[in-house]
């Protein structure tokens, strides 16, 4: 491995669960390469942008998109023990709003700009809020409450929420996003180069980013 900075660029939305696997399984890969100095970004996508800005109600919507409660129940099923061998604690049934994530995303790029690994920090509360909890991480002051656990200038976040403020550069990332390829979340983009798509296990994530970190275009996963 080299000596030189490594950087991870998450693609996700704060709404996907397969993309808060992956934030706990991305820490585990990292564990796996300790002498790798890694930085991780965060990057945002919308896995439905036509929610409206107050959310939609959550059963009306997973019923409108996946279309039977079995099917419905057999994912959050299937997720909720995946999220267990992950130390996450999914409570799908505390979820009442479906919120656009729109404002979520600007948050968690002005966290960006704070002290290192706040970004990171505030997505870790983001989606421990959402699925976790059932917070609306659509509503303003759930966002300042995430903002104040993080550790940012609430006074400042507040001040911003009402407003535009970075709403074009969130959408121009989502833009690269679709336009580069990527078509559903999470996708890791390894070193600016290698992209590796989707929750794959701490052990494949691992061999990737060393691949990588060696020089080598990472083995599909």
């Amino acid at each position: 491995m080299t000596d030189k900075k490594f950087t991870i660029d998450v693609v996700s939305d704060v709404v996907c669960p397969w993309c808060f696997l992956g934030r706990k399984r991305l820490e585990s890969a990292l564990a796996l390469n300790p002498d790798l100095d890694v930085i991780v970004n965060w990057r945002p996508f919308q896995l439905d942008p036509t929610i409206p800005p107050q959310g939609k109600d959550r059963n009306r919507y997973m019923q409108e998109k996946f279309g039977s409660s079995d099917k419905i129940f057999e994912i959050h099923q299937q997720l909720t023990e995946l999220g267990k061998e992950a130390g996450i604690e999914f409570d799908f049934e505390a979820i009442e709003v479906s919120p656009n994530t729109l404002d979520a995303h600007r948050l968690i790029r002005w966290a960006s700009q704070a002290t290192p690994n706040v970004q990171d920090k505030m997505v870790g509360i983001l989606f421990s809020y959402y699925f976790e909890q059932g917070k609306n991480i659509g509503d303003h002051q759930i966002l300042l409450e995430a903002a104040q656990e993080a550790g940012m200038d609430v006074a400042i976040v507040a001040s911003l929420l009402p407003t535009d403020a970075d709403t074009l550069g969130v959408r121009q990332e989502i833009d690269t996003a679709n336009q580069i390829g990527v078509r559903g979340v999470p996708c890791f983009i390894l070193d600016q180069k290698y992209a590796v798509m989707g929750a794959q296990s701490a052990e494949a994530l691992a061999d990737a980013i060393r691949q990588a970190a060696d020089g080598f275009e990472p083995r599909p996963v």
